[in-house]
This record gives structure tokens, C-alpha cells and sequence, in this order.
């Protein structure tokens, strides 16, 4: 693995009394796309807001570039260069296509500009007009990796992205964080889906009632179809 970018160790997340995240470690390198599936209810999207700081971890450290920022509220953990593309998309549905990406962006120099996005998603720049909330769910998730990558991210969080979306749809969402990782941008994809993170990730941890209880290389895992049926607790594994 490269040099980490992102090192969580031993978190421990609760919602009230109950005790979601139970010393939960995992890395992304520099450069590195890494996968953290599991099931719904698993922790997956806990974790997410851990580092996010939209939920504050009991204990337990999380370090971005080497500084700690387990409890920091979210503005400063986005103003350090962390994007979110949220499960559900959450954007502001009373705008247009263009007001939320100019609400997006925050000035941080790199390769994403408003006119890159419409370059690179043509179907955004024809509905930039439009308010989010009359766009399609595929339509709905371009527009939230688009608001995302507005803000120039060293690293990305990106929460189910193929969840209710058409095949067509989720091959193009999955070429653009191919994309962001070979410009140099590391990724977190939460997904349900394991083969499909795993045709795209360089390590793959999976979770299982708050905790990791496998961490390891994602083509490996994605050869063993018994171990993901197994670690998963499924009846048949998903082609």
C-alpha cells in the first residue's frame, strides 16, 4: 500500500446507548481506491460520518494526512480536502443543476472546474437549468460526484453509488471514479455490491456489525466467491 492518507484506528462510534462502530481500523493510501462493503446496517455509512465529523466517534483516532481529526466538525474536514457523495444524493432540490455546483465549489485549485464537469457529464451541462429534484435518480447521483469533484477532493467518500440506478448508468459513474483515481484522487466506495467495487479497487475491507472482519488485497477477494458469500452472509453472491 502507498503512503496513507487516510488511517482510522480502533474508532468507536454509538448513536445513544447503542454502540454501532467497535474498533474499526482501516487505511486509504495516497492515490489508492479502496472498497468497505457489507450489508445494510453493517456500519458502512456510521463510518463515513465518522470521518466526516457528522457523527463524533466516542474513540478512537482518525487521521488525514497525518493530523488528527477525529471529532472536527465537517466544514473543516471538507475544507481539508475531503469530498462526500452521500447515499440518497441530498442535494438541494429547489436549485438548479448549476446553482448546486457553484455552491460547491470552494476554491481549491485542481483539475475540476464547472465547465470540466459539463465536459466530462454532457447530459449535466443540457439540464444545467434545471432544478435538481425534477432530475432522475442516474441524473440525481452525476450531479452529486459532480458537486463533489467541484471542490477539487484529495480524497473522496462515495456511499452506494449504484444503489437504484440502471446498469448503463452505474458503468459511467463507476468510469468517472476510475477516472478521479488515476488523476490521483483517493477514494472510500461504500458498496453492497462487492463484485463491482471489487473490479475497481486496489484493497477491500468488509464489515459485519460494526466491525472489520476482513481486510485484505480486492482482487484476491474477488477471485474467492465462497469467501464473499461467507464474510457477506449470502445466499449466492450477485454476478
Amino acid at each position: 500500500m502507498s503512503e496513507a492518507l487516510l488511517s482510522i484506528e480502533k474508532l468507536n462510534t454509538f448513536y445513544g446507548k447503542s454502540h454501532i462502530l467497535h474498533n474499526v481500523s482501516l487505511e486509504v493510501g495516497k492515490g489508492e481506491l479502496v472498497a468497505l462493503l457489507g450489508l445494510n446496517g453493517a456500519g458502512k455509512t456510521t463510518t463515513m460520518r465518522s470521518i466526516l465529523g457528522l457523527t463524533r466517534p466516542r474513540s478512537g483516532s482518525i487521521k488525514f494526512d497525518g493530523q488528527e481529526i477525529a471529532g472536527w466538525p465537517a466544514y473543516k474536514v471538507a475544507h481539508l480536502g475531503v469530498g462526500y457523495v452521500p447515499e440518497g444524493r441530498r442535494m438541494f432540490k429547489d436549485l438548479t443543476v448549476l446553482e448546486n455546483l457553484q455552491i460547491a465549489e470552494t476554491g481549491r485549485k485542481g483539475e475540476w472546474t464547472i465547465n470540466r464537469v459539463f465536459q466530462r457529464l454532457p447530459k449535466l451541462q443540457e439540464l444545467r437549468f434545471r432544478k435538481a429534484g425534477r432530475l432522475s435518480g442516474g441524473e440525481q447521483e452525476m450531479l452529486a460526484i459532480a458537486r463533489a469533484l467541484v471542490a477539487n477532493p484529495t480524497l473522496m467518500l462515495v456511499d452506494e453509488p449504484s444503489q437504484g440506478l440502471a446498469p448503463l448508468i452505474v458503468e459511467e459513474v463507476y468510469k468517472i471514479l476510475e477516472e478521479m483515481k488515476a488523476q490521483g484522487t483517493s477514494i472510500l466506495l461504500v458498496e453492497q455490491n462487492a463484485l463491482l467495487a471489487l473490479k475497481v479497487a486496489d484493497r477491500a475491507y468488509v464489515m459485519d456489525e460494526g466491525r472489520i472482519v476482513y481486510a485484505g488485497v480486492a482482487a484476491d477477494l474477488e477471485r474467492d466467491r465462497e469467501l464473499i458469500r461467507t464474510l457477506m452472509g449470502l445466499q449466492e453472491v450477485p454476478a
